[in-house]
Order: structure tokens, then C-alpha cells, then sequence
């Protein structure tokens, strides 16, 4: 009897999954918002600003604004990253077939999770949080799962592993553009101690900035709304 990949078995539950983009320059408040969003929706965070490698980190704290180049692997890890916490979610074993019929062991117990927070039905669904700078729309592109990787033939993440290859079911991908002035953004930036990002760079950021009003999926919000502002903003967003 022929195997069915778990991957596929799970397309539906993947489709279904969200993948929930927080961003904008640097300062607009990407992690601050992400993480209530997190804790709110009862799914994990990731900042992307921890997956950069040290060779990004290093340019940035030097003041050099990174190339594509140097984002390009960045983005694809974030995208491997945010799949692997879905199907990990989903209860999904690495690279493993089954026969149809056979029901693999849950071990993201979703639905007891939900149950437990006792949140409304309509949001009960696997997925993750990440926040990304995503500043021009071939990195959105990257992130939606729409651009290949130059090292794979198969798989439209830098890694053709095979539980990867879930992705080509994309889980329901949003942006959250967090969007706001210059002079508010280099007030914040100036304020902040002990990150990498300096606050001349925002100028950088500021015009490699592709706005993605005009793209499907995106969800606006002012940095000048409380962070409960936002949120609520995102939530009306998402589940009407």
C-alpha cells in the first residue's frame, strides 16, 4: 500500500494555521506587540532579530546596513522556523510516513490547551507569531513561502527536508505593519540602550521601506495606539 506523507495528510490543519508577520522599521514596537499578541492568542513568539547570524549582528552593531544577501538566508530560516513550531503543533514527526488510516499521536494538544484558556472557538487554531522588520516585498515574498531558495529544487524553503515541504500548503500568512512617523521613530530609537540597532540606521531602514498597504494580507496599525490598541485592532482583523 502506498505511504501518504504526514505533510499531506496534514494540508487542511496546515492551510488552516496562521502565520502571523508583526512589522516595520526598527523602534516601531514589532516585539512589544508580538509578544501581547502571543500571550493573547496563546501561541508562541519568535523575534526574529534571534535568528539573525553573527555575521548580520556584527554589521549591524558596527552601523552597516545588512544586503540582501546577508537577509536572504535570515528570511528563509525564520519561515523554516515559524513551520516546524506549526507542525510541531500539529503533533507532526519529522520526515515520517504512515498508512492512510493510521492516526499519528498528537503531541501539541491544541485543542486541551484551548479548552484549558478557554478561548472563544473561532480562534482556536495552531500557528505562530514572529516579529520582522520585512522591509521591501521580495523579503514578504520570502516570508510567504512564495520565493525558492537557489540551494533547493523542491521545497520553497532554504532547507528540502521533507517535513518542510508542508509549506507548500502556506498556512494563512498576515502582516501586521506597524507604520509611523520618522520623528517619532528616531525619538524611540534614541531612548533605547543596549541594542544592536543604532538609531542612524533608521534613515537606512526608512528608505529601503517597501509600504505593503497595496499587498493582500496586511493589516495596519499606528504606532502611536496603545499596545492594547493595536491588539485589538489585529484580533477585529483576524476574526471577522
Amino acid at each position: 500500500m502506498q505511504c501518504v506523507s504526514h505533510t499531506e495528510r496534514d494540508r487542511d490543519a496546515i492551510n488552516r494555521a496562521i502565520f502571523l508577520v508583526v512589522m516595520g522599521v526598527s523602534g516601531t514596537g514589532k516585539s512589544t506587540l508580538g509578544i501581547a499578541l502571543s500571550n493573547t492568542l496563546k501561541l508562541p513568539f519568535i523575534d526574529g532579530d534571534d535568528l539573525h547570524p553573527p555575521s548580520n549582528i556584527a554589521k549591524m552593531s558596527r552601523g552597516e546596513a545588512l544586503t540582501d544577501g546577508d537577509r536572504r538566508p535570515w528570511l528563509y530560516r525564520i519561515r523554516q522556523t515559524a513551520v516546524k513550531h506549526i507542525l510541531d503543533q500539529l503533533g507532526a514527526p519529522v520526515s515520517t510516513d504512515f498508512e492512510p488510516g493510521d492516526k499519528p499521536e498528537t503531541k501539541g494538544a491544541m485543542s486541551d490547551k484551548f479548552e484549558e484558556e478557554g478561548m472563544p472557538e473561532e480562534w482556536r487554531r495552531p500557528g505562530v507569531i514572529v516579529a520582522c522588520s520585512a522591509l521591501k516585498k521580495t523579503y514578504r515574498d520570502v516570508l510567504r513561502g512564495l520565493t525558492r531558495s537557489s540551494t533547493s529544487n523542491t521545497s520553497p524553503c532554504e532547507d528540502p527536508s521533507p517535513e518542510l515541504d508542508a509549506v507548500a500548503a502556506v498556512p494563512t500568512t498576515l502582516f501586521v505593519f506597524l507604520k509611523g512617523s520618522k520623528e517619532v521613530l528616531m525619538d524611540r530609537m534614541q531612548k533605547r540602550e543596549g541594542h544592536f540597532m543604532k538609531a542612524q540606521m533608521l534613515e537606512s531602514q526608512l528608505n529601503t521601506l517597501e509600504s505593503p498597504e497595496d499587498e493582500p494580507g496586511v493589516i495596519t496599525v499606528s504606532i502611536e495606539s496603545s499596545t492594547e490598541e493595536q491588539m485589538q485592532h489585529v484580533l477585529r482583523a483576524i476574526h471577522l
